[in-house]
């Protein structure tokens, strides 16, 4: 690590194929929007030669090139790759969006990495939805750091941003959050602000100057050693206490030197086995300069501290019939599986497919099997078949430079593969595999959609379904009630990208209108109806009588035809036909057009023809004696109710209540889960929560997070119901 006795020089340069999985490190950058992590993969790839001083890559673009949307936006949207190497060491660098309706994009990071990189910035501090990040790698014993950035603000102290980061990452032991180096600090400035100018490394007590533009090792003044000493002595006992060795305690407390040696290996194997979690800080390169701050230091953590994908767990792997498969951990002459962490496509090459390769080793111009992912819930399908790949290559901006394999353990881009989405499996065509997939959120936010123009109608079947196997968080619903095309998307941001795409990359102009929910109807009580139906217009006429008797019946009952036919007032092969005909007015609805269900329709008596009488009259007559028992009813308006489940900060709870209650919500009950936090169930008309993914977000500040399902239609309220119908009335 920086650490180290020995410094490392730099030269590094950029990311080939690796040859074995010992020589790469996958981390992931987690953190919110603005917190820097985009700078810091630049400031990474400085530091190790592949980029330039101006920040370019060789062959033209820049490092952050990577979606014309991100630019658009001012944000990142999308996982990216950059791959660096340093110490003859693969670094496959995962930088994820901050915002929270591309949580599925940091899903796939965590999948593909081997360890996380916490980045949080000094100005802005520990966002909520970071803790749950960080609780999500907690559960499944992810090698974590975390990296101060943002400490040229006028008020950033890492001091104090360390501690606030051990109260909120350090759980029951604040010291296994600790840094490693303390900002050196240049003169005060004309506003009384003094810039970090370097590190003084806490193990070596040594100083790393970056304020010349390359880092320079030196020894503290006599006047600095005093001021390192107490943070110092704290690392050492938190790195102790996380050694295997029981007795190096002992030996410290009774006054003995632990050489640096020693130390460093200690607090290597304690990170790369997740419990001890360094701070290192990160500050820009002053201009000119070919290492921003704390680059050195980070990149030798990486390298020196994180596992190898030897020590990452491999995600469960069935045969395609569903048997258990044990594979060895990252064995290169193993048998093939990679999955497909992120999709994109590209307007000379088209689909883009970034793989994590878990077993074997995978090469261009194989073929390969892909096996689907169980998403078929969400628009994504199903899949068993054999493709052949394209060109592997390693991304770099805009860039793909290629490679000639890709080794179990490391990242590449694969070409051509047409039908992969995102969560595939790839293994070898005779001995097809399948990988358990990762948990994704749930999309909440609905946004309906509609082609804009003829030409755009032809078109969007094939942008939507290019859409959704690019983005597994997206739901895509063809609504048979409604007639509408919905995409359920994370939020608002995650749904202009969507819209965006849709236009920019697939050539689909498209018009969002209002979200319909599939409201129905049912009788309030009973009623009567006769159905005439008598034609003579010369030949065969048509005749067909039926008298009918409807009434209410308790919810998910359906629609429940009864025969009370005596005497053959209705001949035997007619009563279907007015089931049948009952049954299609009902689906058309009898009052406002919604579907008539949870009602029992009794058919009493009726007359026939010899002659005139047909399985259509009678249809007919079926549907007209329901129209009519509607008219002489009163007829209820149902609506979906959801039955939702917040996870919410306890801080929050008694504003989520309020607004649940406020969107004609029922609150069943709450229930306390650790990390102070409490699940808030109740049961609000769908209606009432379109937007509810938004609103909730704004409500608890970004840190609640809720499902739902579907319980049950009940009435509308009368109120609720005719201010449905104006609304709908102003629309036609």
């Amino acid at each position: 690590m920086g650490d180290k006795a020995n410094v490392h020089s730099g030269a590094a340069g950029r990311a080939t194929a690796a040859d074995h999985p010992a020589s790469v490190r996958n981390v992931v950058l987690v953190g919110h929007s603005g917190s820097g992590k985009t700078t810091l993969v630049e400031a990474l790839a400085l530091t190790a030669g592949a980029v330039n001083r101006a920040g370019r890559v060789e062959d033209g673009g820049t490092v952050s090139d990577y979606d014309d949307i991100e630019h658009r936006q001012q944000r990142s949207v999308q996982l990216s790759l950059v791959p660096v190497e340093w110490d003859g060491i693969k670094i496959n660098v995962l930088d994820t969006p901050g915002y929270a309706d591309f949580v599925g994009e940091l899903r796939a990071g965590l999948r593909a990495a081997d360890a996380a990189l916490f980045v949080v910035s000094a100005s802005d501090g520990v966002d909520g939805s970071t803790r749950m990040v960080w609780e999500e790698c907690a559960a499944v014993g992810m090698p974590r750091a975390i990296v101060v950035t943002h400490l040229e603000a006028a008020r950033a102290d890492f001091e104090e941003m360390t501690r606030i980061c051990a109260e909120a990452f350090g759980g029951d032991d604040p010291d296994a959050v600790l840094p490693l180096y303390l900002p050196l600090h240049g003169p005060e400035g004309p506003d009384g602000h003094a810039p970090v100018t370097g590190l003084i490394g806490l193990l070596t007590q040594k100083l790393f100057d970056y304020s010349g533009g390359e880092r320079k090792e030196s020894e503290p003044g006599e006047d600095q050693l005093p001021l390192i000493e107490e943070a110092r002595n704290r690392l050492i006992e938190g790195i102790i206490a996380e050694s295997e060795d029981e007795t190096l305690m002992d030996r410290y407390l009774g006054g003995e030197q632990i050489d640096l040696k020693t130390l460093v290996e200690d607090l290597e194997r304690a990170v790369a086995r997740g419990t001890f979690f360094p701070v290192l800080a990160a500050a820009p390169a002053a201009d000119g300069a070919r290492q921003g701050i704390g680059t050195v230091e980070l990149l030798e953590l990486v390298t020196g501290g994180f596992p190898t994908p030897f020590e990452h767990p491999t995600p469960t792997v069935t045969t395609i019939d569903g048997r258990p498969r044990e594979l060895k951990p990252c064995d290169t002459d193993g048998p093939l599986v990679a999955e497909v962490v992120k999709t994109s496509s590209d307007p000379y090459v088209g689909r883009i497919s970034l793989v994590r390769v878990f077993s074997g080793t995978l090469r261009p111009d194989q073929t390969v099997h892909v096996s689907g992912h169980g998403l078929a819930d969400r628009g994504h399908e199903d899949h068993d078949v054999d493709e052949k790949i394209g060109a592997l290559s390693v991304p770099f901006g805009k860039q793909q430079r290629p490679v000639t394999h890709a080794v179990a353990g490391d990242l590449a881009c694969v070409a051509k593969l047409g039908r992969a989405e995102t969560g595939d499996t790839l293994s070898a065509k005779d001995d097809p595999l399948l990988m358990e997939p990762w948990q994704m959120p749930d999309p909440l936010l609905p946004l309906a959609i509609q082609a804009h123009s003829k030409a755009d109608e032809d078109k969007l079947s094939q942008g939507l379904a290019r859409l959704v196997a690019e983005d597994p968080t997206m739901r895509l619903e063809q609504n048979q009630d409604t007639h509408q095309v919905v995409l359920w998307c994370l939020g608002e941001a995650h749904a202009d990208v969507a819209l965006e795409r849709l236009r920019s990359r697939y050539g689909v102009q498209v018009d969002v209108i209002p979200h319909r929910v599939s409201l129905r109807e049912t009788f309030a009580g009973k009623s009567a109806g006769r159905g005439r139906h008598v034609k003579q217009s010369g030949g065969h006429g048509q005749y067909a009588i039926c008298e009918i008797e409807v009434e209410p019946l308790p919810g998910g009952s359906g629609i429940e035809f009864v025969d009370k036919v005596v005497g053959g007032a209705v001949p035997r092969q007619f009563i279907p036909s007015v089931e049948k005909g009952v049954r299609a007015q009902a689906a058309k609805g009898v009052a406002s057009g919604y579907p008539l269900i949870d009602v029992r329709v009794t058919l009493l008596d009726g007359k026939a023809h010899s002659v005139d009488s047909s399985d259509a009259a009678f249809q007919t007559a079926g549907a007209l004696a329901l129209r009519e028992a509607a008219s002489d009813a009163r007829i209820h308006l149902l609506e979906p109710v959801a039955e939702v489940s917040v996870l919410v900060g306890d801080e929050y709870v008694g504003a989520v209540m309020s607004d649940l209650s406020g969107r004609r919500g029922r609150v069943l009950g709450t229930e306390q889960t650790p990390g102070g936090r409490t699940v808030v169930r109740a049961e609000v008309p769908e209606i009432e929560i379109g937007r509810y993914a938004v609103d909730l977000r704004s409500l608890s500040h970004g840190t609640a997070r809720f499902d739902r399902r579907y319980a049950r239609h009940e009435p509308m309220p009368p109120q609720v119901a005719e201010r449905l119908r104006e609304q709908e009335r102003a629309a036609s």
